[in-house]
């Protein structure tokens, strides 16, 4: 589920309210949100969706969407996968156990469906056109710069260096190209790992971080078990296999975890910033073959800053783009 909208829908009688979302033209809950909707426990709800299913009175393909979500559980990020049902589903399972209820439902989502379509189609037409078009303009002017300095001498370094800068964005462009089109992938990584992080490393280097450049009384303190569990979490395994394969896959999701769990009273993007350098320097990748950043130090501030105000089934396409911008292609 991609570019979700949340309304809320609130029952007659004002006692229940569900915020609900509304994503390719259809309504989507829970199933704790279809059980809350209808006053029915969950296993009553689960009945009936299966006989839904099982009677063929629906295609479970094409009315359950799977969403990730990342939440903390025994102080580690744990990502499970939430069924949504859509709006079929949720009148069917409405009137087997309470007609009524389901169809003022289907009446406030006919509603809500048509505003969305009606209004949201005109403005995400007009602002995807105007995105498509600032990134044409600016992938040609990007192209014809490289070609300048690769077919021209230029005399003036800070003209050079100015034209440097604006083509090396190039690749961050395709990048959100691919976002844009959910194209993106992950290539180009790095399987070897020289480092294995632990926590009693990891708070050294936290130390280390205070020592040298400052932070108050509150920089760096636990609030709880939150910040072990974001270093296990980068070596979870499923059947014995890694979940996170690559080095730059394990740099990726140390940072959106320290970052999402805000472990510290103080300091928590700023940690966790560090704490992403100093993994993929302790791996060796932090430097190309030339002795550049595969990061810049810009990049990083917006990345960070991009992470603490993504919603939590961002998480997947957020380590995507990370890893685009430190692997071997970059």
């Amino acid at each position: 589920m991609q570019n979700d909208q949340i309304v809320i829908y609130k029952t007659e009688n004002g006692e229940t309210v569900i915020d609900v979302k509304v994503d390719d033209s259809t309504i989507w809950l829970t199933l704790n949100q279809i059980s809350e909707l209808f006053g029915k426990n969950k296993s009553t709800i689960s009945r009936h969706l299966n006989n839904i299913y099982k009677e063929e009175e629906l295609i479970r393909e094409a009315t359950v969407a799977k969403n990730a979500t990342v939440q903390i559980e025994a102080n580690r990020p744990v990502e499970r996968i939430i069924d949504y049902y859509n709006l079929d589903v949720i009148i069917s399972v409405g009137y087997r156990v309470n007609s009524k209820q389901g169809t003022a439902f289907r009446i406030w989502a006919n509603n809500i469906l048509k505003d969305h379509l009606l209004i949201g189609y005109s403005i995400n037409e007009k602002r995807l056109k105007d995105q498509n078009e600032q990134l044409k303009s600016l992938k040609n002017t990007v192209t014809l710069l490289s070609n300048v300095l690769e077919n021209k001498s230029l005399n003036n370094d800070e003209a050079t260096g100015l034209l440097k800068v604006v083509t090396d964005y190039a690749y961050a462009l395709d990048i959100l190209d691919k976002y844009d089109h959910q194209e993106l992938t992950i290539e180009g990584t790095t399987i070897e790992e020289l480092f294995i992080i632990d926590y009693a490393e990891a708070k050294q280097a936290i130390h280390d971080l205070k020592e040298k450049f400052g932070g108050s009384s509150l920089f760096g303190n636990e609030k709880d078990e939150s910040f072990k569990g974001s270093i296990a979490a980068i070596y979870q395994t499923f059947g014995g296999i890694d979940l996170y394969p690559s080095v730059e896959e394990k740099a990726a999701n140390l940072l959106y975890f320290v970052v999402k769990n805000h472990s510290f009273s103080d300091g928590n993007k700023r940690i966790a910033a560090y704490l992403f350098v100093w993994f993929m320097e302790k791996n060796g990748i932090l430097y190309r073959g030339d002795g550049s950043k595969r990061i810049a130090d810009n990049a990083l501030v917006a990345l960070t800053l991009m992470i603490a105000e993504s919603k939590s089934d961002e998480k997947e396409m957020m380590v995507k783009v990370m890893v685009n911008l430190i692997n071997t292609n970059n």
